[in-house]
């Protein structure tokens, strides 16, 4: 006689998580708009109907992917370290460690309408925000938005182009560099 199998124990929030997992790394790699529920659902293994029932659309997964990446650094990492921290996320290439895609699925998404582009564009800008806070230089918006700007870009030059050789580059080198030019923008000049 066979043996009964017991039923499948259902555990929500690691199912949750899974789609949360599957959704970071597709809109990393598609960006929000040539992401489906159906291809979340599929990466985690999971029924797409249970993307609406933990988080209502598609947008609101992107949001939940934004504020557990983007706002989870920002609201933890001390300001004067956030470049580097992120920089040095971005760059991750240990065997074991997973790179944050954050500020390049803002990117991809920001050509979109609707909910996750007013997302993008409120991490972007609370980004932006905390990097002006470390000039007081009267166009400190402007020079943020600048490192910004070249942040997302050495992500999708490194990730999405691969040009070399900034894809080949040891990441402390690019931090260095990086971060000198940066910290030039962002002086305080009192």
């Amino acid at each position: 006689m066979a043996e009964k199998q017991q039923p499948r124990r259902r555990d929500a929030a690691g199912t949750r998580q899974a789609l949360l997992d599957a959704a970071t790394a597709l809109f990393a790699e598609r960006g929000f708009a040539r992401t489906t529920v159906r291809d979340i659902a599929d990466r985690a293994g999971a029924n797409q109907a249970l993307i609406f029932r933990y988080f209502g659309s598609k947008a609101a997964v992107f949001e939940a992917v934004a504020a557990r990446e983007g706002r989870a650094q920002l609201d933890t990492t001390p300001l004067e370290k956030l470049l580097d921290t992120t920089l040095r996320s971005m760059l991750r290439d240990e065997p074991g460690q997973r790179r944050d895609h954050t500020l390049v699925t803002f990117l991809r998404s920001l050509g979109s309408e609707g909910p996750a582009a007013t997302i993008a564009e409120q991490l972007g800008a609370d980004y932006a925000g905390a990097l002006a806070t470390l000039t007081d230089a009267p166009d400190a918006t402007l020079r943020a938005q600048l490192v910004l700007a070249w942040l997302v870009g050495i992500g999708l030059v490194r990730d999405v182009s691969r040009m070399e050789p900034l894809a080949g580059a040891d990441t402390d080198e690019i931090c260095a560099l990086f971060l000198t030019a940066a910290r030039t923008l962002l002086e305080r000049t009192e």
